[in-house]
C-alpha cells in the first residue's frame, strides 16, 4: 500500500480538463492567505450589501466545494462518483448561523429528506448528518452547557431542540440509516454531547448508527472518548464516532485569550496528529463495541489506518469503518483508497449559494492554516495536468 496517494490518474479521473485546470487555479489562490483574507472579506460584505455576485462564487468556488444548490442538485454528484470511482457522500445541508424557529424546522425537514435519501441509495449515500446549531440557537447550547437556568420561554425552546434531535435520531433508526451529528465551538459542545449520548444510549443497542463527532485538535477529547466508551460498556450501546481534526481553531484560541481561560487547543499541529492517531487506533483496537468515520485530509493518518485494519484482521469494507473527506480535497486519499475497497464518503455540502458562503470561507481558510495541504493539493493537480500533457 506505499505510495496509494500519489496515483493522480485514479484521483482526478472523475474531473474533465476544465475542471482540473479550475482547481489548479482555485488552490493557487487559497495558497496566498493575504487573497484568502481579502476573498473573506468581499464575499462577506457582498452578501450584506447583496451585491450580484452569486454567479461569479457558483462557478467557481462553489461549484468545486459543493453538490449543489439544494439535495436533487446533488444526486448526479453522487451517482457520478460511485458509479465511477465507487465512492460515497454525505449530504451535508451547509446552511448555517440560523436564528428563527422556522429556520429549525426546516433544517430538521431537510436532514430527514436525506436520510431518505440514504434509505433509497444504502451504498452511494450511506449516512445523513446535520449540525446541532441546525436544530436550535447557538445561546441555547451555550446556557445548558454553563447550567445557567432556562426561563419558562427558554425551557419550551430546549424541549424544541431535543425534540428535533430525537425526531432526526429516530427516524435515522426506523430506516437503518446512519446518522453523524456534527461537532462545534467547544463552549456549546457540552450540552450537544450530552443529547448525543442519550441518542446512543435509546438508538445504538445493536450497532453504532448515530454518531457523535470528536475534533481531535482539543487535548481533552482523547479522554471523552474513552469515558464515552466506559459508558457505553457500562450500559451496554455502541459508540459511534466521527473523529476529525478540528475546524474552529483560530476561534477557539482567539476566545480562550480573550476570555482569560486554558485554550481548548493542542499546543501544536504534531500534538494534535499525535492525538487524532491515538483516537483512531483505540477505536479501531476496541472495534466490537465502536464504529469508526474516519474523517482525515492526512495521509499518514490514513496509512496507520490501513496497518490497524490489516492488525486487527478487519476487511477492508467493514461497514463499522469508514473514511471520510470533503468534497473538492484529497481526491487522491478518497478515490484511492475506494480502488482498494475500501468504504469511503465524501461529504458533500449543498444549499442555496449566499447561505452556503460561510462554510466556503471556513473551508478555505481551513486550507490556508494547515501548512503543506494547499501545496500537496497543487503538487498532485499539477503532475496529472502534465501526465494529460495539458
Amino acid at each position: 500500500m506505499k505510495n496509494l496517494f500519489n496515483n493522480t490518474e485514479v484521483a482526478f479521473a472523475l474531473k474533465n480538463n476544465k475542471e482540473l485546470k479550475r482547481a489548479h487555479f482555485l488552490f493557487k489562490m487559497i495558497s496566498k492567505p493575504t487573497l484568502v483574507k481579502l476573498g473573506s472579506s468581499l464575499a462577506n460584505f457582498a452578501i450584506k450589501t447583496h451585491l450580484p455576485v452569486t454567479g461569479l462564487i457558483r462557478s467557481t468556488v462553489f461549484d468545486h466545494f459543493c453538490g449543489g444548490i439544494s439535495e436533487e442538485d446533488c444526486l448526479s454528484v453522487v451517482d457520478n462518483m460511485y458509479a465511477k470511482g465507487s465512492v460515497a457522500s454525505v449530504l451535508d445541508y451547509s446552511v448555517e448561523g440560523k436564528e428563527t424557529e422556522k429556520q429549525f424546522d426546516a433544517a430538521l425537514n431537510m436532514t430527514l429528506k436525506t436520510i431518505e435519501y440514504a434509505k433509497q441509495r444504502p451504498d452511494s449515500i450511506p449516512f445523513a448528518v446535520f449540525k446541532p446549531t441546525g436544530f436550535g440557537r447557538f445561546d441555547m447550547f451555550v446556557k445548558k452547557g454553563e447550567k445557567v437556568a432556562f426561563t419558562a420561554e427558554e425551557e419550551k425552546e430546549w424541549e424544541r431542540i431535543l425534540y428535533r434531535f430525537n425526531m432526526a435520531c429516530k427516524f435515522a433508526f426506523d430506516n437503518n440509516v446512519l446518522l453523524l451529528i456534527d461537532a462545534e465551538h467547544s463552549w456549546m459542545q457540552e450540552a450537544a454531547d450530552d443529547i448525543c449520548l442519550d441518542m446512543m444510549r435509546k438508538y445504538n443497542k445493536e450497532k453504532a448508527l448515530i454518531y457523535n463527532t470528536a475534533q481531535m485538535y482539543r487535548w481533552d477529547r482523547l479522554q471523552y472518548l474513552k469515558d464515552l466508551h466506559d459508558i457505553a460498556k457500562a450500559e451496554g450501546f455502541h459508540v459511534g464516532m466521527k473523529v476529525v481534526r478540528g475546524a474552529y481553531m483560530e476561534v477557539e484560541r482567539e476566545r480562550a485569550t480573550e476570555k482569560g481561560y486554558k485554550s481548548p487547543i493542542c499546543v501544536d499541529k504534531a500534538a494534535t496528529d499525535v492525538n487524532y492517531d491515538a483516537a483512531v487506533t483505540y477505536m479501531l483496537d476496541n472495534i466490537d463495541t465502536m464504529a469508526l468515520f474516519a474523517g482525515t485530509h492526512n495521509e499518514k493518518s490514513s496509512y496507520l489506518i490501513i496497518d490497524l485494519l490489516e492488525k486487527h484482521n478487519i476487511a477492508h469494507n467493514d461497514r463499522r469503518l469508514y473514511f471520510g473527506q470533503l468534497y473538492g480535497m484529497s481526491d487522491n486519499i478518497s478515490f484511492n483508497l475506494a480502488k482498494e475497497k475500501f468504504n469511503v464518503a465524501k461529504y458533500l455540502p449543498f444549499g442555496p449559494v449566499r447561505d452556503v458562503i460561510p462554510y466556503l470561507i471556513r473551508r478555505a481558510q481551513e486550507n490556508t492554516s494547515v501548512a503543506g495541504q494547499t501545496n500537496r493539493e497543487l503538487d498532485l493537480i499539477e503532475t496529472e495536468l502534465k501526465r494529460r500533457k495539458l
